[in-house]
């Protein structure tokens, strides 16, 4: 019976010592999960006359990427598309968990009932969406670069993703080659709306007719 007793006794501390180390195991899992509430602050440089957060990478259609690690990827709004379009109602992602590859439609943005779909700059499953600029859509336009951001994308090629992507040195010409040839265009399809230097009319496609809107859209978002 003393036996028995020894024998169950040992089992019981055993059985405590696996759960206790269990437990602790999934606190250690879950402190190491990322947080996406907020994105780290990038440093910004002045470049050419524009803004041009450092490390971050953009694509052609004019969203970017901000590596976060462990293959996670915060994804947004540059700062030419943002002002091009100037106000939002509202911003849509294609969903929650969903896969989409380099190239892809991503997300919509709408404005005074015209659509602009984005692309996605990299490819993998989108793990996070911003609800507050879901909430304010303007967020992605007033802080494109923080608090603006719209999604997070797992993806396991982001370093060979990135390579097709504009970044390091040659962004801010390509920033600069972007806004001259939206002022060039704006001028062709609506000649009173051209200017000298600096940024394009902030608001630009909603001055445009929608002929005219869809041309500027195709040029430089891609889509």
């Amino acid at each position: 019976m003393s036996i028995l007793f020894v024998l169950l006794t040992f089992l019981l501390v055993i059985s405590a010592t696996y759960f206790r180390k269990g437990a602790g195991a999934t606190l250690q899992v879950s402190a190491e999960v990322p947080s996406f509430s907020r994105p780290k602050t990038p440093r910004i440089s002045n470049e050419l006359g524009f803004e041009v957060p450092k490390g971050y990478c953009f694509h052609p259609g004019h969203t970017w990427v901000s590596d976060e690690g462990r293959q996670n990827a915060r994804i947004g709004v540059d700062s030419f598309a943002a002002n091009v379009i100037g106000k939002l109602d509202a911003v849509e992602v294609v969903g929650l968990n969903r896969w989409v590859r380099q190239g892809q439609k991503l997300m919509t943005l709408t404005f005074d009932g015209t659509t602009v779909d984005l692309l996605a700059p990299i490819e993998g499953v989108i793990t996070s969406v911003n609800h507050e600029v879901i909430k304010n859509p303007m967020l992605a336009v007033d802080d494109p670069y923080r608090d603006g951001w719209v999604c997070v994308i797992k993806s396991p090629e982001l370093s060979t993703n990135v390579k097709n992507l504009v970044q390091g040195t040659l962004v801010a010409p390509w920033m600069l080659n972007s806004m001259n040839s939206v002022r060039a265009m704006a001028q062709q399809l609506s000649p009173a709306l051209a200017q000298d230097g600096g940024l394009p009319v902030k608001g630009l496609l909603s001055l445009l007719d929608p002929n005219s809107q869809r041309k500027l859209i195709s040029e430089f978002f891609l889509s």
